[in-house]
């Protein structure tokens, strides 16, 4: 997850593509996620805060998180924001990924938390994704809240051991939270509805 940028390092300068680089991504139609993060750290209101409302999702360091990052987030996409680790934890907001297919800048900076010697600018093993915020949740949907409604039984969040902080949400599920959030079908609809930009980089934790 991202930090305040009070607290983030000085972006590195872009990395050079990998040698071996993926091809572009092929068009498909829009998909759903939900992100975690530690709101202490970065929360949906420092996402609707940033420059655009927008900022690299960053710090992903578990490889199948990463996977989803790298692999099946696309622009347009759209993302549950959900407190972690918090009191109580839940559902705070929604946002749409913009950019995909960059490396994560702070497995190159000693300074960062998210260090990783092992990477390097011609083969990075982390990346991340832009996300922008696209609505405050009016009712925030807390994880008790979220066990309750009926539909969700199989959502990856509410599964037994289920930690990763990029999980696939289907469009049922999507829909079910957003209305239990008060948000509804405008939202629900938007990331289909997004203009996509061409393909960029990837990103995991």
């Amino acid at each position: 997850m991202p930090r305040r940028p009070a607290s983030r390092p000085a972006a590195a300068p872009p990395a050079p593509a990998p040698s071996g680089a993926r091809p572009e991504v092929t068009p498909r139609g829009p998909r759903y996620w939900l992100v975690k993060t530690e709101p202490e750290t970065f929360s949906f209101e420092d996402l609707w805060a940033a420059p655009g409302r927008t900022t690299g999702w960053d710090g992903i360091r578990n490889y199948q998180a990463r996977n989803f990052l790298r692999d099946d987030l696309r622009p347009g996409d759209g993302v549950l924001v959900y407190h972690s680790n918090a009191t109580p934890s839940g559902v705070a907001g929604v946002a749409e990924v913009v950019a995909v297919g960059a490396p994560d800048p702070t497995q190159f900076d000693p300074r960062s938390p998210g260090f990783d010697p092992k990477a390097t600018r011609a083969n990075p093993i982390w990346y991340q994704a832009e996300l922008r915020a696209v609505a405050r949740a009016p009712r925030f949907l807390a994880l008790e809240e979220l066990r309750g409604l009926p539909g969700l039984a199989g959502m990856a969040l509410l599964r037994r051991g289920q930690r990763l902080s990029v999980q696939p949400v289907t469009a049922e599920e999507w829909g079910i939270v957003l209305a239990a959030a008060g948000l509804g079908a405008p939202v629900a609809t938007r990331a289909a509805a997004v203009r996509r930009p061409g393909p960029r980089a990837d990103r995991s934790r």
